[in-house]
């Protein structure tokens, strides 16, 4: 299924040019293929039931994180004995990213280059450290694997569209809220379904390890979830006709519909979803330092200007950034 998931960011700019050639939402001509093709490798269906949260994993401000210092270093000039020093000695910031989330982290065809929202916000971290945003190095992760490459010290950080929560509080850190997201349904035009609560025992497809799954199964709905390892998968699968709707949050939904203009976002937002970076819970000083570059970014203008580059189909008006929320 790797050259597949391939296939649907490569044929991104043939679809958009083709699109472009219509009027309305018509869409393209209908050349799913049957229920009957192969599942995507790792898929489940039906996903095992998720574990409700630990006890006491609920009782926190999720958009709380730890006050910046009242100025960053200067480039090349971080503070001796800490995180960052470490960093810098290095010579290259090492982020954790998504390769399958178009607009946010996804390889452009073209170039082959990670690039989208999230890869920018990570290289603006590279520039504060090294006064040059290409000294960093991206490694894929995906939902399932992205808190344990923080855990054990893979990456420095995480930036890949990661819903902030207190379960997850207690396992890393996070930066102050970058975007907001809500999540919603991903159909095929035409579907009659206009939203989460008519999926009652349908398939419903999210990526192993995202709050998305076990947004499905507690549903009172009652649909039925389908894990698997990226997004494009679900794409695939909704393609193949082996899943009724695909579930996550808006951000990325918007990505997939707009790699099939076949498929549309339906139905109100039903939940609310706060996109942090993560970062190991022993390197506060580099949570700190990712938060004064927050700062900066969203006061200097970089972060609308990033919305505008990749996220303006999700809104008509680009919003104000999110406000930054602090525990001490």
């Amino acid at each position: 299924m790797k050259r597949r998931r391939g296939l649907v960011l490569g044929s991104l700019l043939l679809t958009v040019a083709l699109a472009g050639c219509g009027t309305g939402n018509a869409g393209l001509p209908d050349v799913r293929v049957g229920a009957g093709a192969p599942l995507p490798v790792g898929a489940q269906d039906p996903a095992p039931s998720p574990s409700a949260p630990p006890a006491g994993g609920q009782d926190c401000d999720p958009r709380a994180s730890l006050r910046p210092p009242a100025a960053l270093p200067a480039a090349n000039r971080m503070p001796a004995g800490g995180t960052l020093a470490a960093i810098q000695a290095r010579g290259k910031l090492i982020a954790g990213v998504d390769q399958n989330s178009y607009r946010f982290g996804f390889r452009d065809p073209l170039t082959g280059e990670l690039t989208g929202f999230d890869i920018d916000i990570a290289k603006q971290v590279a520039k504060a450290i090294f006064g040059d945003e290409n000294r960093i190095q991206f490694k894929t992760v995906t939902s399932a694997t992205r808190i344990d490459a923080v855990r054990n010290g893979e990456v420095d950080l995480v930036v890949e569209t990661m819903t902030m929560n207190c379960e997850r509080w207690q396992q890393v850190s996070f930066s102050s809220e970058y975007f907001t997201a809500g999540q919603r349904v991903l159909v095929l035009r035409g579907s009659g379904i206009t939203g989460i609560a008519d999926l009652a025992g349908k398939k419903v497809c999210a990526a192993s390890g995202s709050t998305s799954i076990r947004n499905i199964a507690s549903d009172p709905a009652r649909p039925v979830p389908v894990a698997v390892a990226g997004w494009t998968d679900c794409l695939v699968m909704l393609q193949q006709n082996q899943v009724e709707a695909v579930s996550t949050d808006d951000s990325i939904l918007a990505g997939l519909a707009a790699q099939d203009p076949n498929t549309e976002v339906v139905g109100a937002a039903f939940t609310d979803e706060p996109y942090g970076i993560a970062i190991k819970k022993e390197n506060a000083d580099l949570v700190r330092f990712v938060n004064g570059v927050l700062e900066r970014v969203r006061a200097d203008g970089t972060w609308t200007s990033l919305h505008r580059t990749w996220l303006a189909a999700l809104n008509t008006d680009t919003p104000a950034p999110p406000a930054a929320r602090y525990q001490d």
